[in-house]
């Protein structure tokens, strides 16, 4: 690839995520990030959670996140590939953002090679053997009957449904887990236990957690955690020789490296 050619990787924005005068500010602050790569962007890799909450009808599709869109079409239409991971917040995302936007929506981790770098991505959640009882809850959530039967109910109940259960769990388990040490987090756990099966893997890039953290796996594996855009507004961009976690806004947010 073109050294000017970058692959740049986001996720966790939570864009409408309460109250809503700070995912303002939040998109707004995205839109500027956006605006800065599009110079240089081959590729742009949303990891999940991009929106705190997303279902769309049939006729039907979430008010709100105008200038994200319309940045995001803009740099579609400019050429850039875009690809979105549904995360656990915005599972319901369906058609409608590939057809007007251009992107490329995935459902499961993949991955992928640029220059002899193989890439393991995906939103990064439920990866841990003890998450069972999550996986069969995703797994409701992504059953068509379920989902049938989901849209039935009105836009305006189904909507504040999912907020209070959003608030709901945030109370009950705080916004952010704090960093759980090299040896705990169910992501580097799953690192080592798939390098057993590729060894040949040399970067797993995930969202979900919240915290950006750079942890060497392995002889010359990484295990990258992309942070979020509520806290830490943190990403990463990969040169075709180098993959490297930076900061948006140099005040903010911690880089954990180990």
């Amino acid at each position: 690839m073109p050294e000017s050619d970058r692959i740049y990787f986001v996720s966790d924005l939570h864009l409408g995520m309460p109250p809503p005068e700070e995912s303002r500010q939040r998109e707004q602050l995205f839109v500027q990030w956006l605006e800065k790569i599009r110079r240089d962007a081959a590729e742009l890799w949303l990891l999940g959670d991009v929106f705190d909450y997303w279902f769309e009808y049939r006729k039907v599709v979430p008010r709100g996140f105008t200038r994200v869109l319309g940045k995001l079409a803009t740099l579609s239409d400019e050429g850039v590939k875009i690809h979105l991971f549904t995360g656990n917040h915005d599972i319901w995302i369906f058609d409608y953002l590939p057809a007007e936007i251009g992107l490329a929506v995935h459902r499961s981790p993949l991955t992928r090679e640029w220059n002899d770098r193989l890439f393991l991505l995906g939103h990064g959640d439920g990866l841990s053997r003890k998450d069972g009882g999550y996986r069969l809850l995703q797994q409701l959530f992504k059953n068509p009957v379920a989902q049938w039967c989901y849209a039935r109910l009105h836009p305006n109940l189904s909507t504040a449904f999912a907020q209070w259960w959003s608030k709901r769990s945030r109370m009950k388990k705080g916004l952010f887990i704090p960093f759980l040490g090299r040896d705990q987090e169910h992501q580097v756990q799953f690192a080592r236990e798939k390098l057993k099966e590729n060894p040949g893997i040399d970067y797993f890039v995930f969202g979900h957690r919240h915290i950006p953290y750079d942890i060497r796996v392995g002889e010359k594996s990484r295990v990258i955690c992309l942070g979020d855009w509520i806290e830490n507004f943190t990403y990463a961009v990969f040169d075709g020789k180098t993959l490297q976690l930076k900061k948006f806004l140099e005040d903010r947010g911690e880089i954990i490296t180990m």
